[in-house]
């Protein structure tokens, strides 16, 4: 088998993005992994490199078709949308125009045959918003340029894999839009990704909503016996191994000491918050239902040190390495 192809965006230009690219890039273990074609502008590429001191050219692409990874330079299909004088760590429309144009592009470099996973680097939703684009981030714009009608997000580090079944609306909206149907089909497309990636019969916890999974009415109004239990139910009848639903805070301590393989949050915070305290570095964000494999980092474009050259990059590699593990097989040529 060949190493595949990933087509890695930029992200905001005025973020860490292009600094973590470089220093990624600059590694032999990325190469080992993949073959890296950047989707971005090529210019604010080599002022990455040299603020960050990693001494790589980068080749400026009209069209993926044009890669030839057998080159020390990084690979870059070059848009050239950002001004050379664009200022690091400030918000800007522009920023936003270019992060949505790398991802578009990537999308029709991967229906095109030329990549065989996608893996992104963050974006700031506020110059998406500001350049035009209202959506609330990567996994929306995804769903949208690929005209898939619903994906999930799922969060992976060492220890813990969370799959989220609200994300960017706020609690309220979240817990009036969890019910049986939307909770089942969370569990599985998380299920699907976890057969396919070699666990044969995955642990799946399901949390509840409220403290102590509601204690039988105690708390809340009924949503665990209303929203999940139908959904956790629907899941063991084909033969699962899904539980629940189940207190958050006692859920994420046994899943993360390995009694679960994948937990099931049911809205943002409930599930970034543990992968966090974990670490950012080791963070992946990983977009599930998708027609194509998409990673990322998991954490945002860190504006207030932004063009100083201490990002750090392993939040990165490892999106990278769960792409190119993900990513459909291609036959050596």
């Amino acid at each position: 088998m060949s190493r595949p192809t990933i087509a890695i965006t930029m992200g905001d230009p005025a973020g860490i993005g292009p600094e973590i690219i470089m220093k990624a890039l600059a590694q032999p273990e990325t190469h080992a992994l993949c073959e890296p074609l950047v989707i971005g502008d090529a210019v604010r590429l080599r002022a990455a490199g040299r603020i960050v001191g990693v001494d790589l050219d980068v080749a400026s692409l009209a069209d993926a078709a044009e890669a030839r990874f057998d080159t020390t330079a990084v690979q870059c299909v070059d848009l050239k949308i950002v001004p050379a004088d664009l200022p690091f760590g400030k918000m800007s429309p522009i920023a936003g125009e270019a992060a949505y144009r790398y991802v578009e592009t990537a999308v029709r470099v991967v229906e095109a045959g030329l990549a065989q996973a996608i893996c992104t680097a963050p974006l700031t939703k506020e110059a998406l918003h500001a350049a035009g684009h209202k959506y609330p981030g990567h996994t929306e714009l995804l769903a949208h340029l690929t005209g898939t009608p619903e994906v999930s997000m799922m969060l992976t580090s060492p220890k813990l894999r969370v799959i989220h079944v609200t994300t960017h609306i706020g609690l309220l909206d979240a817990i009036a839009k969890i019910e049986p149907g939307l909770v089942e089909r969370v569990i599985a497309r998380g299920h699907d990704v976890l057969v396919k990636a070699g666990i044969a019969n995955p642990k799946i916890g399901v949390c509840a909503i409220n403290p102590h999974a509601g204690e039988n009415g105690l708390f809340g109004r009924g949503e665990e016996a209303e929203k999940i239990s139908p959904a956790i139910e629907a899941s063991t009848a084909k033969g699962w191994d899904v539980r629940g639903p189940l207190p958050a805070d006692t859920l994420f301590f046994l899943a993360g000491r390995g009694d679960y393989d994948m937990v099931v949050a049911m809205y943002h915070d409930q599930g970034h918050g543990p992968i966090k305290v974990l670490g950012l570095e080791a963070g992946v964000n990983i977009t599930v239902g998708l027609p194509v494999i998409r990673t990322s980092v998991d954490h945002g474009t860190a504006f207030d040190i932004a063009g100083k050259g201490i990002a750090d990059e392993r939040s990165l590699v490892e999106a990278l390495r769960q792409a190119a593990e993900l990513a459909p097989k291609r036959l050596a040529a």
